[in-house]
């Protein structure tokens, strides 16, 4: 079984198969998830110093934070998902 890499910006990329979902980090619920995730040890931060833009949830229930706009990275899903 192939697996296809999303790239996230900076180099980093996960398992595309492997997304829940794509979101803003701006609204509340989205800062709790992230803070849970980190006191949980569930956070992978892929940003490499820059601001947070998108938060992306895992089947596995990990958090990667992204410094790549929500939006951008949707875009890239949707464009793995039509080269298949």
């Amino acid at each position: 079984m192939e697996q296809t890499l999303l790239n996230i910006g900076f180099g980093s990329t996960v398992v595309a198969e492997r997304v829940v979902a794509i979101v803003s980090p701006n609204s509340a619920p989205m800062k709790r998830l992230k803070d849970e995730a980190k006191a949980e040890k569930r956070l992978v931060d892929a940003t490499h110093g820059r601001r947070t833009r998108s938060i992306i949830i895992m089947d596995s229930n990990h958090i990667v934070l992204s410094a790549i706009q929500a939006e951008t990275i949707s875009q890239r899903y949707t464009d793995l998902s039509d080269t298949e």
